[in-house]
């Protein structure tokens, strides 16, 4: 493992496996090295680039510095991008495509950009998110109710039913979400208001102009394939992929190829 320090003075930690030319994974939700679909994303990735994964902040072995602020996460990148030579290719999957996007709409120096499911909702394909969503997600973290916190997540954020966010939450792995449920409001700030069923305003991020894809799974929800269609629409050198039998838990075996084939064509 090693570090850097953002702009606030947050420790980064990162991993970096690989050779070739730099590329920087960037997580969605409640997830951080050691438990994340982009740990065996590298690993089918590392024959061709130098992959830098890490803990966004207040998850894994990242600190976190008070108050959140999505300026911060993008200087958390820049500061990343910095080790890896001052430019990069960059790839975010979930809530974390969000953040990609963000992050090169403000001007991070990256060459090219892959999105997988960001999880906008853009039609009436799927209830929007309630207007006191990130509300009472914040209230929830302040009084330290942090399985609240998640459950809230998981049924109105992801939109899982509540039978199934019960059955979760007698399962070992509902610890490690409680860990970084303090960090869930981040993510909710990144998405911002692109869960209300809206369109995407145009042009939703006037400054990513550099070549991107966006991927979805051929078996994911209509709504969020409609989602990121739309997205590869709104960007203006864009271009639209679906990996056939692939859901928003995407394989690595299947996403490594296509985005291979883009960031080395």
């Amino acid at each position: 493992m090693s570090t850097t320090v953002s702009a606030d003075g947050t420790e980064i930690a990162y991993t970096r496996a690989g050779s070739g030319p730099a590329l920087v994974l960037v997580d969605g939700a409640m997830c951080y090295r050691g438990s994340s679909p982009n740990d065996d994303l590298a690993k089918e990735l590392a024959a061709h680039f130098t992959v830098y994964t890490y803990d966004r902040r207040g998850r894994g072995e990242s600190t976190d510095t008070a108050p959140y602020a999505i300026e911060r996460e993008v200087e958390d990148l820049e500061a990343l991008v910095e080790q890896a030579g001052g430019t990069a290719l960059l790839f975010g999957i979930s809530s974390g495509a969000a953040l990609a996007l963000e992050a090169v709409d403000r001007g991070l120096p990256v060459t090219k950009l892959a999105l997988y499911e960001p999880p906008f909702i853009v039609d009436d394909t799927r209830k929007p998110v309630p207007a006191d969503y990130a509300t009472r997600l914040d209230a929830a973290v302040a009084a330290g109710k942090r399985g609240k916190a998640v459950k809230i997540f998981m049924t109105e954020g992801v939109g899982l039913s509540p039978a199934v966010v019960a059955t979760m939450r007698v399962m070992p792995f509902w610890s490690k979400l409680k860990r970084v449920a303090h960090t869930i409001p981040y993510d909710t700030a990144v998405v911002g208001d692109r869960q209300s069923g809206a369109p995407l305003p145009s042009p939703a991020w006037p400054e990513v102009k550099i070549p991107a894809v966006a991927i979805d799974g051929g078996k994911s929800p209509e709504w969020m394939r409609n989602g990121v269609a739309t997205l590869a629409k709104a960007l203006p050198s864009a271009q639209y992929r679906t990996l056939p039998d692939q859901t928003h838990i995407v394989q690595a075996a299947a996403l490594a190829p296509v985005l291979t084939d883009f960031f080395r064509s």
